[in-house]
C-alpha cells in the first residue's frame, strides 16, 4: 500500500475529521487510525471499504492504483436521477471520443 498512509491522512484532514471521529465512523480505535497513518499497520479489506465509503473514493484510489477520485455517491438519488446522470455521462464520453 504505497501511498495509503498519506492519502488517508490527507482525506481525513481535508474532511475536517479527527482520528477519533474517523475511528468512530468505521468502528476501530483512534490508535488504529494512527497506526494506519504512520504506516505501522494496514487495514483489512473490510476496513478499507469502510474508509472508502466515508471519503467517497474507491479502494483503488486509497491503495494508489489510480490517481483520480472516481466515486459518485448516488445513494440518496432516485432511480430516474441516476438514469439521467448515466445518460449525461454517456453523452460526455461520446463528445470526448469525437474530440480525440
Amino acid at each position: 500500500m504505497v501511498d495509503f498512509s498519506k492519502k488517508l491522512k490527507e482525506l481525513r484532514v481535508n474532511a475536517g475529521l479527527t482520528q477519533k471521529q474517523l475511528a468512530d465512523r468505521i468502528w476501530v480505535t483512534k490508535a488504529t487510525i494512527s497506526y494506519y497513518e504512520l504506516s505501522e499497520r494496514s487495514p483489512s479489506p473490510e476496513i478499507l471499504v469502510k474508509i472508502a465509503k466515508v471519503f467517497h473514493v474507491t479502494t483503488d484510489y486509497l491503495l494508489g492504483l489510480e490517481n483520480k477520485q472516481r466515486f459518485l455517491d448516488v445513494s440518496e438519488l432516485t432511480e430516474d436521477d441516476i438514469k439521467l446522470l448515466q445518460h449525461t455521462i454517456d453523452v460526455l464520453k461520446e463528445k470526448n471520443k469525437a474530440c480525440k
